[in-house]
């Protein structure tokens, strides 16, 4: 039985990949003191790319976290599929068996990304949130007051 295990040449773009990911994000950076608002179009865009829409949101965790995921869910996917095509006698599960976990992970694959790209569009959205919530009330009642006289 041979066990298929990542081409070296695939870890190697991967992390070129995320290598020219970090530099950009790097590139992008601002100061925390000038970033008030994120914008929830431009983290759309990021998100194009697992995990960039919530690099671009500062949720570094939760990128780390959905990359990984996502990562794994291809892997697994890859894996299924050659075992899929190579299949003997030799082997453990039934042929349709891999097949069906082949197909569980592509709904994997879709369901992770369309959960960051949700995620990154709704974090731009609530990112001053704390700020807004956590501000004194009575600054908005003396502004009101300002208005009255």
């Amino acid at each position: 039985m041979k066990l298929n295990v990542l081409h070296p040449d695939s870890i190697k773009l991967l992390f070129k990949i995320g290598i020219c990911f970090l530099f950009l994000n790097l590139l992008n950076a601002k100061s925390e003191s000038l970033i008030e608002n994120k914008n929830p179009k431009k983290a759309f865009y990021f998100s194009l790319i697992p995990g960039m829409g919530q690099l671009y949101n500062g949720k570094f965790i939760k990128s780390a976290l959905i990359i990984s995921l996502e990562a794994s869910a291809i892997f697994a996917w890859e894996k299924n599929l050659k075992k899929y095509n190579d299949y003997n006698d030799d082997m453990p599960l039934l042929r349709n068996r891999y097949l069906e976990k082949r197909n569980k992970y592509a709904w994997w694959i879709g369901i992770i990304y369309v959960y960051s790209m949700i995620d990154a569009v709704v974090d731009a959205h609530l990112y001053s949130f704390e700020e807004i919530m956590g501000s004194s009330l009575d600054q908005d009642k003396k502004i009101g007051e300002a208005y009255e006289k």
